[in-house]
């Protein structure tokens, strides 16, 4: 599996039409109280991993990791794709994936965690930033912005999405998602429809502590 994070300047900004998944780490302020630096150096780098291989395995491209979170893009290199569903695929693998290893975690460093997920599709920009030597392509706009708020409000093991995702998918893919409340993003004017794949298990805090 070849994971690609994007690293290479487009000429200049490009406005474009995608999807935009942000995935972060319930529980990292825990972990990073309780251990020592290099250690959580270790668990975040396995934690990267699997999200970085969900992204390359449904067809998108990471643009940015930081502190304990992932920004990913899908369909703005390949408009033959279809964005939206590999997404929320990308969305679904990552909480499978990284379910075994936060009951791992759990079991040896007594910490709970898990990895809450916001998908939306919009327009945007791709755009170089960045002091000259240093500049990356990153992903702007408001469809950016609505997809990190989103992940902010995702519990551990669920992935959020909004109304423009939802109208994408085929309906067969709604036999799990729950419908939710208008979700009202601060700084934002109107309150946007939002869906949820529900966490299908949780780490139990009771069964968290460590082993005698």
């Amino acid at each position: 599996m070849v994971v690609r994070i994007l690293s290479e300047q487009p000429l200049g900004p490009q406005t474009l039409r995608g999807t935009v998944l942000f995935a972060d780490l319930r529980g990292y302020t825990a972990l990073a109280e309780r251990l020592a630096p290099e250690a959580v150096v270790g668990l975040l780098d396995q934690f990267f991993s699997i999200l970085a291989e969900a992204v390359g395995e449904h067809g998108g491209a990471v643009y940015h990791m930081a502190g304990d979170s992932v920004m990913a893009g899908f369909g703005l290199s390949d408009p033959s794709t279809t964005p939206v569903r590999a997404a929320v695929a990308a969305g679904r693998t990552m909480v499978a994936s990284f379910t075994p290893v936060a009951a791992g975690w759990a079991r040896q460093i007594g910490v709970v965690t898990g990895v809450g997920i916001g998908v939306h599709a919009g327009d945007l920009a791709l755009a170089p930033l960045g002091p000259p030597a240093m500049r990356r392509p990153t992903l702007i706009g408001d469809t950016v912005n609505v997809a990190a708020r989103l992940c902010q409000r995702a519990r551990a093991g669920e992935v959020l999405f909004s109304a423009s995702v939802a109208d994408a998918l085929e309906r067969a893919a709604f036999d799990e998602v729950m419908k939710l409340p208008h979700l009202k993003l601060r700084g934002r004017a109107t309150p946007i429809q939002i869906f949820c794949v529900p966490a299908r298990e949780r780490v139990n805090p009771a069964a968290a502590a460590p082993r005698a």
